[in-house]
């Protein structure tokens, strides 16, 4: 959450850009930053995609933060969230137009000495293609599986079935870690128990899709253990993609799998 201190609403809106201050909300500068977008040269569709990265910081940060209040290390908190903890994909080329929304933005605040410098200024942005994710070899993937199969087996009540379910389920179907964490057991097809099958429902341009994926049945049988374990009332993994995130590094810790 941020720390940020929430400063009182101003009853109204700046009409001109030199009535803007340090102590204006974000949100009511928005109309007056698309127009000077807009003069700028730029098409709708920029325009409509930058609003819609600062609404992105508002959701984040608050509705009621003054634009003077805003500090570099917001800014890298909110990219952070965006990438690691936002449960929505953000692609390298969304989270670079993000970063470039706000060096715009808060520069054309400094411009007009809105605020007394820039928090922008120092946010790095990154270049170059992104780089190729490492592929497991068939040794670590055994080793990643017999790590968490050590932490179901483990006798008392220190058993655990969530690293193995989720690294298993990862492995057999390829579906992202957002996607996992948005699972439901509803989602879960066993009618047919030789041939289970998982639903992943996804929202592309507005529209919703889903596609079934087979389930391995022997995974089906865990997914029951584990469900006697955690009683989930809504989500299958009722954490966070964050602490899904670090369920992974911690397998790949126990398995001296030498990347994340």
């Amino acid at each position: 959450m941020s720390m940020l201190r929430q400063l009182p609403l101003f009853q109204d809106e700046p009409t001109r850009t030199e009535d803007i201050h340090k102590g204006t909300i974000l949100k009511h500068t928005l109309r007056l930053f698309a127009g000077q977008l807009k003069l700028a040269g730029k098409s709708e569709h920029t325009i409509t995609a930058f609003l819609a990265d600062l609404r992105l910081l508002l959701e984040h940060q608050g509705d009621g933060v003054a634009v003077g209040a805003y500090q570099t290390g917001d800014l890298d908190a909110f990219l952070h969230w965006l990438e690691y903890e936002r449960d929505v994909p953000c692609s390298r080329k969304s989270y670079a137009r993000r970063v470039t929304t706000l060096k715009v933005y808060f520069k054309w605040l400094h411009g007009v000495k809105a605020i007394p410098y820039d928090p922008a200024k120092a946010v790095l942005q990154r270049s170059g293609p992104a780089p190729l994710s490492d592929a497991l070899t068939m040794a670590q993937i055994r080793a990643a599986l017999e790590f968490t199969r050590t932490l179901r087996l483990r006798k008392g009540g220190e058993q655990d079935m969530r690293p193995e379910l989720l690294f298993w389920l990862l492995l057999d179907t390829g579906i992202k870690k957002g996607e996992a964490a948005s699972i439901l057991p509803a989602h879960i097809d066993r009618l047919n128990p030789r041939q289970p099958f998982l639903t992943v429902r996804y929202k592309v341009r507005n529209i919703f899709k889903a596609r079934d994926i087979p389930l391995d049945p022997d995974w089906v049988k865990l997914l029951d253990l584990y469900l006697v374990q955690y009683t989930p009332k809504t989500l299958l993994f009722e954490c966070t993609s964050r602490n899904l995130e670090y369920i992974l590094t911690d397998i790949g810790a126990g398995a001296a799998i030498p990347f994340k």
